[in-house]
């Protein structure tokens, strides 16, 4: 269990961080909430749909093979891990951060219809390939401690809930529609403008680093 939650918890923390997500999120909030509501929507139900089709991966004969078991996972947190590590080096060497929308894509955000903005969370997970390979390694990482299918389940739903954390957390602020909370979320908009790539680039780098640290651990380079 704790090895599971070892690979869970960088998961969840840089899903729910991601820079290009909560500027999306804050956008919505500031001009529909209920387009706030429906791109949280289209983004949990996208995930939803990746946990059933990846769940079939380890649900057949072939996917019980323990000898094979290890160096499956390894190779999946060694991808993941160079995929952070290509993001941190695409972020130092960019000019100017790719995260942060121009003009006309933010105003193309910001007036989106709540079925506009549901298609385009449910798009934004299914296109990032990213997303498929962590969603992938979460649910390998859960089904290694055979839980059984109820409980894994019950793990795979708080994973979900707790990546799209920093976006609920947003949307309920939003719903509450008080002038603190506005302060908060324009707070959190001038704060995110000003430091995305920086944190883009350090998380990059400590998880990379982390799973690194994991794969290589799962393929027996070192114990």
């Amino acid at each position: 269990m704790v090895e599971m939650w070892s690979i869970l918890a960088p998961l969840i923390i840089v899903s729910a961080i991601l820079p290009l997500q909560i500027i999306v999120i804050l956008l919505l909030a500031r001009s529909s909430v209920r387009a706030a509501v429906a791109w949280v929507a289209g983004m949990t139900a996208m995930r939803l749909i990746q946990g059933v089709l990846l769940g079939f991966v380890f649900s057949g004969p072939e996917a019980q093979s323990e000898a094979s078991s290890s160096g499956f996972v390894g190779g999946l947190l060694l991808a993941v891990s160079l995929l952070m590590y290509a993001a941190a080096l695409k972020k130092l060497l960019a000019n100017e951060d790719e995260d942060a929308p121009p003009p006309k894509w933010t105003a193309k955000v910001a007036s989106m219809s709540p079925l506009a903005a549901f298609a385009a969370g449910a798009g934004y997970i299914a296109i990032n390939a990213k997303l498929w390979i962590f969603t992938l390694t979460a649910i390998d990482a859960i089904e290694g401690v055979h839980l059984g299918v109820k409980s894994s389940i019950v793990v795979y739903l708080v994973f979900v809930a707790l990546a799209q954390s920093v976006s609920l957390t947003i949307l309920l602020l939003a719903i509450s529609s008080s002038s603190r909370s506005a302060a908060v979320l324009d707070g959190l908009s001038g704060w995110l403008a000003r430091n995305a790539r920086t944190v883009s680039v350090v998380l990059s780098l400590v998880f990379g680093t982390w799973f690194l640290f994991k794969a290589l651990n799962r393929l027996g380079v070192f114990v």
